[in-house]
């Protein structure tokens, strides 16, 4: 199999409207949108949720309790087995290294550190968290994990 062999399954594919082609096209004249109205123009339709004029529901039914979407901590996560290949042994590993060797991106308020993968070398790291399993990996391999500022 190869790139130019590749074709859509059959029935995938439906052919375009072609609008506005003739009369006896069957879209011809209006185009399929009816005579005249609000849904005959160009650019034209309704906002999500409009009913017509009536009130809308997001706005009859009451608003009630708290959403702290906006105001939770982002946390940024990173995992243990990719130390290994990225660093060398006795590097002390912070947030700004971890931007720069692109494990990082976003913006974060916190840094977690979590076991998933294999360390073999001993590195300092120095992050907001860690779990438990990655503690106890960074631990056997002879590094350890430090809270920043510490």
């Amino acid at each position: 199999m190869e790139l130019h062999n590749l074709s859509p399954n059959p029935g995938a594919k439906h052919r375009v409207k072609r609008l506005g082609s003739g009369e006896s096209s069957g879209l011809g004249k209006t185009s399929g949108k009816g005579n005249k109205g609000q849904k005959a123009r160009s650019g034209s339709g309704t906002r999500v949720g409009f009913e017509g004029g009536q009130m809308p529901l997001h706005r009859r039914l009451p608003k009630r309790g708290f959403n702290n979407y906006d105001f939770r901590d982002k946390v940024g996560v990173v995992n243990v087995g990719d130390f290994d290949e990225i660093f060398d042994a006795g590097t002390t590993i912070t947030e700004e290294l971890l931007r720069e060797n692109g494990l990082l991106n976003g913006l974060a308020d916190r840094v977690k550190l979590l076991g998933n993968g294999d360390v073999t070398k001993s590195f300092t790291v120095v992050v907001s968290s860690a779990s438990a399993s990655a503690r106890e990996k960074i631990e056997k391999a002879g590094g350890s994990i430090q809270a920043p500022g510490a």
